[in-house]
Order: C-alpha cells, then structure tokens, then sequence
C-alpha cells in the first residue's frame, strides 16, 4: 500500500476494486480512501493550457440564426429578419447587429454545432456548466440541490484545494471561482429564483462560488442593458462586507475572540454540515483581508476609456470585472447573463429585445473582453467561452419569436491558443441540426477541464466516498486547437 508513494500513479480506469479494498486497509495507518483519491488524483493531469476560464453565460438561449448561424438562403419563415455582415472570418456569417464581434473575430473560434436534448432552461443551465445532465426531469423545478453535479469551477476549486493539500485556501491566496454579476436568477422579475448549474452540488458547499451581488432599482428593471452608477457597481461578495472603519487587524482580532469562544463550546465530533460551514466562513475571513482580491474587486480603479469600451451597462461591467480577477489570481469566473424580465434571451415573444439591447451589450463586451486580453497578453493563458444553453426553433412565429431548441446552437470560445479566425463543426441548411462535429455538453466540460490541465477522468469522493468521474461520455474536442 505504502508503494502509492513511490511508484507511477495509476490512471483513473486502474482504480478498481482491489485499490478499493487496499484503501478500506489503510485506515488502520491512518490513510482513508477520500486521501488516497487525493493522493492518486495528482498524477491525473497534464501541463495546463491556460491559467484560467471566463464563462459567459447567456441565459435563456440565443438564437442561433441571430447571431452566428444565419442562414440568407433559407426560406423566409427560417433566415430571420437580420442581415449577415463581413467579418475577419471567411466562413462565418454574423449578425449586422454585432458589429464589433464580426470586426474581431480573428480573435475567436465558433462552435457551430453545440447540441443536447434536455429542452429545458434550468436543466440546461444545469448541463452546459457541469457537463452532466440534471437529475430533475424537464420542468420538474428550478432550485439548485445537494444533488446536483459539481459545475466545472467548483470542481477547479476542489481541484486547486487538493492539489495544495489543504482544506481551504491559504492567508493570501485568491479564491479559485467567483460568479458575477449575481447568482443566476437572483434579478428575475419574480425575484429571487434560483437556478441550478453554478453551485458545488454533492462535493460540497466549500467548493461553492463565491458570488456577490448587485440589485436592481425595481421590479422592471434591468441593469444588464442600462448604464449603472458606480454606487451600483460595488461588487461586494454576498454576506461579506465590512465597515468602513474595520481595519484588517481588528478583523483578526474578532475572528481570533470568536474562536477562542466556540473552542470552548466544540465537542469532539461535528456535523459534516458545520465543519463546511467552518471552512466557507474561514474562506470569508480570507478573502476579506487579502488584499489583491479586495482591490480587484474595485471597479472604479479601470481608466474611464476602457470602462467605456466595455460598456456601462451591467454585463459590460461584470466582463470587465472577470478580467480584473483572472489578473488577480482567480481561476474560473462564472459571468451570468440573466433573464431579468422574465424572457430576454429566451425570445418566444419577438426579437425585439434581442436587437435592440441583448445582442448591443453582449457584442460590445464580449468584443472589449477578447480584444482587452489579447492587448494585455493574457488571452494566451485564459480561456474564453460565451454560449447559453440551448439555441431557438427554426421556424419562427409570426412576430419573430422563437421557442427552445436544444438540439443546435453557438459557442464563442477563444484563448488558450486556439486559433480565431474559424469555425468549428457545420449545420444543416435550416439551422436545425448539426451536419458534422456534433460538440455535446460533456464535450464541452472535458475541454474546460483538459485546457485546465484536469483529466477529465479524474474521480473525486462523493458523500459515501465512492470515487466518481467528474466527466462521463465527454471527450476533449482536440480539433479546436488544429
């Protein structure tokens, strides 16, 4: 048992039943099973090719025929009633309505041929950020569960938290994954209706995001299309603001006189639930005295100029932020579009919000994003991905709203030298389904974590410590660096 320190580890698919047997043994030497996964886990990676992902999250399913799939010749009830324009992209027809995406698209690759059959907003929201389709059927609810599977940033989380052997992360250093603006649903019009796909799900909540939060000036309100003050802007991390005038050393000193007073009041076993509890507030403690996230986390430090090219508007704001954290430190942030009125992306209505703020606010940040990157020299190291999570129905009605369709729609994805300039995968002459190089969410979450440097076979304990895949039927797509 002991030779696990000085032989080759094992891939994933040698973890059988003897390695299960032998790990049960080795508790009588103080070496569990969730330690020995620890341990092997570490030789399941290779050299990472990039530091860190920005996820773009546009909830509610862009229309693939409205932005990066358009289809002139299609019939009329089909092609939609935008124009394709020019772009650095031979293959690529766009939207006239982004501009600034088609004028920087040398930056970028799309995915044209993203595609699952769970036609459903939660669950699908649930499957393009874990990579595993949700374990509620389609429309049996909204709220995220203890079930739910590990998004791919909790799973970075738990990932850079093992590797350092430690529970949480140490004095100093930056989280590994943050959400911005809000937790999805937090600004829906019916108020807080939480969604599933962002949280740590059955891994456990240390790993959970931490999220801060930024409301709205009424129930109509939506600051995603709006320019918001700087008041608005705080960027505060849900539950986690201080005084003004609570230094960093009389915080310390509270958190030191609360621990001497609950030391008194621990009994020699504690609930798994309070000793997570124990890690998130230790985390809290650390990211409120750690210097580097708490200037990051400060907006009104950017020039004005590129303030303004991100555009003032909350998504704007919320893309510019995600680049000042990954310049921090932070590994993955997950960046939500909502659907704050209930609708927005999710277009059965008409395409009017789509043309006249929707795809504005998304071409101009995600633009400023790519380009603000690359400028810095940071789009090499950081992988970029935009896309929601099912795209529209072919045929539309007759105010030009479109309905759920899963089965084909875009991903912009861009970094970690993946070439720009290009298409990946083609559909068919409808826009209705993909022809070749079908990319599936499992897909997608198994390249997340190969450019990550995670194998995507890699186990990790569940709640009765049986070590599980993180990625099931996904395979990295390779071909998007070729």
């Amino acid at each position: 048992m002991l030779s696990i320190y000085g032989n080759p580890y094992p891939t994933a698919t040698e973890f059988g039943r003897r390695r299960v047997l032998s790990a049960g043994g080795s508790g009588l030497f103080g070496l569990t099973l969730p330690s020995l996964l620890a341990a092997e886990s570490a030789g399941l990676h290779h050299p990472p090719k990039v530091r860190s992902v920005i996820f773009l999250m546009l909830f509610g399913g862009p229309s693939q025929l409205e932005t990066f799939d358009l289809k002139p010749d299609a019939p009329e009830t089909i092609r939609g009633p935008f124009q394709p324009i020019a772009s650095q992209t031979p293959d690529l027809l766009i939207s006239e309505h982004l501009p600034r995406m088609a004028a920087v698209s040398g930056l970028y690759r799309v995915i044209r041929t993203m595609s699952h059959s769970f036609n459903d907003h939660s669950g699908g929201a649930h499957y393009l950020q874990t990579g595993r389709r949700w374990h509620v059927p389609i429309g049996g609810g909204f709220s995220p569960t203890p079930k739910d599977w590990p998004s791919m940033g909790a799973v970075k989380s738990w990932w850079d938290q093992h590797r350092m052997n430690v529970g949480t992360h140490a004095a100093g250093d930056c989280p590994s994954y943050i959400v911005l603006p809000n937790s999805l649903g937090a600004l829906q019009e019916r108020g807080q209706y939480p969604r599933p796909g962002e949280h740590a799900g059955w891994i456990g909540p240390r790993y959970n995001p931490l999220t801060t939060g930024i409301g709205k000036r009424s129930v109509e309100d939506n600051p995603y299309w709006r320019e918001c003050t700087d008041e608005e802007l705080s960027f505060q991390i849900s539950d986690l603001s201080t005084p003004d005038d609570v230094s960093r050393l009389r915080l310390q000193q509270r958190r030191t006189l609360l621990q001497q007073f609950e030391s008194s009041l621990k009994t020699s076993e504690r609930a798994a639930s309070v000793r997570a509890f124990d890690d998130s507030r230790a985390r809290a403690f650390e990211l409120m005295t750690t210097s580097a996230v708490r200037d990051a986390l400060e907006i009104r430090h950017e020039p004005a100029g590129l303030r303004d090219r991100y555009g003032r508007h909350l998504f704007g704001q919320s893309a510019l932020m995600a680049r000042r954290l990954v310049e921090a430190g932070v590994r993955f942030v997950t960046v939500h579009y909502d659907c704050v009125d209930g609708y927005s992306w999710d277009s059965h209505r008409n395409s009017d919000d789509v043309k006249r703020h929707l795809m504005p606010t998304f071409d101009q940040a995600c633009a400023a994003l790519l380009s603000d990157l690359k400028d810095r020299g940071m789009l090499d190291e950081t992988l970029v991905i935009a896309t929601g999570e099912m795209g529209r129905t072919p045929k539309a009605n007759a105010q030009w709203g479109r309905d759920h369709w899963s089965t084909l729609f875009p991903a912009v994805i861009a970094g970690g030298g993946i070439p720009g300039g290009t298409v990946y995968g083609t559909s068919d002459a409808d826009a209705a389904y993909p022809r070749e190089r079908t990319v599936s969410p499992e897909d997608l979450a198994a390249t997340v974590y190969h450019a990550l440097g995670i194998d995507p076979e890699l186990r990790i304990p569940d709640s009765r410590n049986r070590p599980v895949q993180i990625v099931e039927g996904g395979q990295p797509v390779l071909d998007l660096w070729a």
